[in-house]
């Protein structure tokens, strides 16, 4: 799976969801129905009749919109790694000729190539 796309991940991901959704209206949906069929007057009867649709009917939007971002994020992760793939890394700059020696990492080498170097005198003002 280290391979695998992660977008096809994404999407099998929200097909499994959208299964567990989908089962879990179908058992409030029978129960409400269960309720109903037990209810002993007709205005009991019918409120949980309408539970019962309006449970699927609820449970089918959530699992619509849950395929809807899923498939938009998967589609947005796709074209990140394809522009990914497709850009040019950029250039590393060239070092320059007269950059610092290697061993003036700490400072000290260019301390002492300071004080190797004589001082030069200040002109007097005249």
């Amino acid at each position: 799976m280290a391979d695998a796309d992660l977008d096809a991940v994404i999407r099998q991901l929200a097909k499994q969801q959208n299964k567990t959704i989908l089962a879990a209206a179908k058992k409030r949906r029978d129960r409400f129905n269960g309720l109903a069929m037990k209810a002993k007057d007709k205005d009991a009867k019918e409120r949980f009749k309408m539970l019962a649709r309006e449970a699927v009917e609820q449970a089918n939007a959530a699992a619509r919109r849950l395929l809807i971002s899923a498939d938009n994020v998967a589609d947005s992760y796709a074209r990140a790694m394809r522009q990914a793939a497709a850009a040019e890394l950029p250039k590393k700059p060239e070092k320059k000729a007269d950059a610092a020696p290697a061993g003036s990492a700490n400072g000290k080498a260019t301390k002492k190539a300071a004080k190797a170097a004589p001082k030069k005198a200040a002109k007097p003002k005249a």
